[in-house]
């Protein structure tokens, strides 16, 4: 719901207990003068729900609105107490339709204070309550223009903000990607590593099976000549 049609919600519930507090003297009046006010609190009774209906629509409307950002909180606090005061008009309303309170003479101007239009034909201010001096003397339409100039501003930082976030995604990414080509090489040195480890081991093996038949092949030769040597003495003349 945006600003000007919040504002336009407001102003209609503002008639509609004006309306209510109408047709409560009306239906008072009847009773005195020993009228039927039967169809007059029927119609108060579907009016005054929809008093209820649109009061809580108006506050689910700000707390909305209060939590997205899309209003100060300022803005969000006089709204809070806008709606304070209509929820305090609906109690004296139902109070006296059920005629435990006598209802004074309703005043349009007070009711509708918060959306009246000034005899120059410019709306007045409808934040009377707790005034702050930034907006205080301002129309509506030059709140409208402040609150605008302050939501560009927030989109701007809110920008500023995505571009730098954007940017270090693609950081990120970058330095994601050179990780993945830092894994891969380093699996590759590791394949050739256990490669070459497995050929050492193979290397390994082979000089020592061959120092064994070196070993082997000695001990025969020296066997040979031991044997050539005793057969040289058991033939040679005494």
């Amino acid at each position: 719901m945006s600003q000007d049609t919040w504002l336009q919600n407001y102003d209609a519930t503002c008639r509609l207990a004006q309306e209510i507090a109408e047709k409560i003297q009306e239906r008072n009046r009847e009773q005195r003068t020993g009228g039927n006010p039967a169809s007059v609190n029927m119609a108060l009774r579907a009016s005054l729900q929809k008093l209820k209906q649109n009061i809580s629509q108006l506050k689910d409307s700000v707390l909305r609105a209060s939590s997205s950002r899309r209003i100060m909180q300022s803005e969000a606090d006089r709204r809070q107490n806008l709606i304070d005061d209509l929820l305090t008009r609906e109690k004296q309303l139902n109070a006296t339709f059920k005629g435990d309170i006598t209802e004074p003479a309703p005043s349009r101007s007070t009711l509708l204070a918060g959306g009246a239009v000034s005899s120059d034909g410019v709306s007045t201010n409808p934040w009377l309550i707790n005034e702050s001096d930034e907006t205080r003397g301002l129309t509506f339409g030059e709140i409208k223009q402040q609150q605008q100039r302050i939501l560009e501003v927030q989109d701007a930082g809110l920008d500023a903000l995505a571009e730098v976030i954007s940017r270090q995604k693609v950081m990120g990414q970058e330095i994601g990607n050179e990780l993945d080509e830092q894994n891969e090489i380093i699996d590759d040195i590791t394949h050739l590593v256990d490669k070459t480890d497995g050929r050492i081991r193979n290397e390994t093996r082979r000089v020592q099976l061959v120092d064994k038949k070196s070993a082997s092949c000695g001990m025969l030769v020296v066997i040979v000549l031991l044997l050539i040597a005793i057969v040289v003495v058991a033939v040679w003349p005494v």
